[in-house]
């Protein structure tokens, strides 16, 4: 539980005479109700400040007078006793004042041999040099599994003391509904709780999606990592049934995560997709979003990378900060050998840096997060990144057969309403040898293009026109295609 945690943490810097400790958060009021408990087991005062009250004790209504100052509160402190606990909300913006600073330091120096400690939450941007010897800074976790599951039922019972609930959701599903509200605050989760509920006095699968939808808002605001919603499903993409196989029998985790993590098992790190490209392994990432009802985020080296120097480094980790934070998530990172491409003049170890940090991150990550890499090359992969478990499998994805071709065919052109139209699929299957499934769906649309710009219906001599007109990419780098596949020969799985 967080709030074990975080309250072990304060009380061993207390006691460890940090005479500032700094708790990064827009949860003042959470963070409160930690401190109150914290209060309880040192035995000891607590008085709270906020501007608009200025200072008082815990559990008191008696306000201090003359407390709302910023300069006046830290004046008053020094008159109390240095064994209390006090808890100055949202006062850091106040720390740009060089004045309050240097107040500030005379007062924390009074807690070194004490049990008392100054305490400021919000957020907080820089410590001040002169403050940063008797300073701690911890960050306050998220709301967990376990308070979201309280704060569903205490929502739930709220709800139904005042209008009819129906639940129209399965034990799992309602599993994968909390697991979705990570990343939320407390009171976001409240607000959103209560809103799906009294929308329609119902809770169903929708209501997943629902809360995927109201994480996009949060994530679009970084401005580092691309929200999106899909509808794809494992029965849109012909073939890989090796990977799809792969993925489905990961699927129970996602539902069930406490019975998979007492059978000994842990989320599942991701994998890479290596191929060809237009063979589907875009399309498999949004399928994995979708099949196992989780958001899927998009990172990708132009929303990343930065001409200031250190800035692509920091947008870099925002990204991946970002993506812990709101897990369980899909993490689609396409193309990511563009991601560690050096060697260019203005590089400046920036691609080092950015492939050191991800392997870290691969290694230590805390958040559930599924990565789905995909690449065309290689040659753009640095070795450290292929060893054995950074992934938890390399799948590469060739270039379909002639069955499979012919299901291509039958998926785009039922998707455009030729579903039942007399199409010879087996003939289009056999003259597309070589051409990747992205190249099927293009034709198709190239030849309902010309047939509509003559008034006609789609037919298979306008098909076949465009198949002879297409010179797919297997010609064009054919010897690119031929070191790929060799070179994934004994190396990776097949998704085929």
């Amino acid at each position: 539980m967080p709030e074990i945690n975080i309250l072990r943490e304060i009380e061993i810097l207390i006691r460890s005479h940090y005479g500032l400790i700094f708790i990064e958060t827009n949860e003042t009021d959470r963070a409160e109700e930690y401190i109150k408990q914290l209060r309880n087991y040192l035995n000891t005062k607590l008085i709270i400040w906020t501007p608009a009250k200025g200072l008082y004790e815990s559990g008191l209504k008696n306000v201090i007078y003359k407390t709302r100052d910023a300069h006046k509160v830290l004046e008053h402190i020094t008159q109390l006793p240095p064994d209390n606990i006090y808890l100055l909300n949202q006062y850091t913006s106040y720390l740009k004042d060089k004045v309050i600073v240097s107040e500030m330091f005379d007062v924390i120096k009074r807690f070194s041999k004490s049990r008392g400690a100054l305490i400021l939450t919000g957020s907080v941007l820089e410590i001040p040099e002169l403050l940063f010897s008797y300073t701690a800074k911890i960050m306050l976790p998220l709301p967990d599994k376990e308070e979201f599951e309280k704060l569903m039922k205490k929502v739930y019972n709220e709800v139904t003391n005042t209008m009819d609930m129906t639940v129209e959701i399965s034990k799992d599903e309602l599993n994968l509904l909390i697991n979705n509200l990570k990343g939320f605050t407390r009171e976001q989760a409240k607000r959103f709780l209560f809103k799906i509920m009294i929308d329609d006095g119902k809770l169903t699968f929708d209501d997943i999606r629902s809360v995927i939808k109201e994480k996009k808002s949060i994530i679009e605001k970084e401005g580092v990592l691309e929200y999106f919603t899909v509808d794809e499903r494992f029965e849109d993409i012909a073939d890989l049934y090796g990977l799809k196989d792969w993925l489905n029998k990961r699927k129970r985790f996602i539902t069930e995560p406490e019975a998979a993590k007492a059978a000994g098992l842990t989320f599942p790190k991701g994998i890479l997709l290596l191929g060809v490209p237009g063979t589907g392994k875009s399309l498999s990432a949004k399928a994995v979003s979708m099949e196992w009802g989780l958001p899927l985020l998009k990172l990708e080296s132009s929303l990343i990378y930065d001409k200031y120097i250190g800035e692509t480094e920091k947008k870099f980790k925002l990204a991946l900060t970002t993506a812990e934070r709101m897990s369980p998530l899909v993490l689609w990172i396409d193309e990511i050998e563009k991601f560690f491409t050096s060697g260019s003049e203005n590089d400046s170890g920036v691609s080092n840096r950015i492939m050191g940090t991800f392997l870290s991150w691969l290694q230590e990550r805390e958040g559930n997060v599924f990565v789905v890499a995909t690449a065309n090359n290689i040659s753009g992969i640095p070795s450290e990144l292929l060893r054995k478990g950074r992934f938890d499998e390399i799948f590469f994805v060739d270039l379909p057969e002639m069955d499979i071709r012919k299901e291509i065919f039958k998926i785009h052109l039922k998707k455009r309403g030729y579903g039942n139209a007399m199409i010879d699929v087996d003939y289009l299957a056999a003259e597309t040898d070589g051409f990747s499934g992205a190249e099927i769906e293009q034709l198709i649309v190239s030849a309902l293009y010309t047939a509509f710009s003559y008034d006609r219906k789609l037919s298979i001599q306008i098909l076949h026109d465009e198949i002879k007109n297409t010179s797919p990419l297997s010609k064009m780098r054919a010897e690119q295609i031929t070191y790929l596949r060799n070179w994934a020969k004994g190396r990776t799985a097949k998704a085929n």
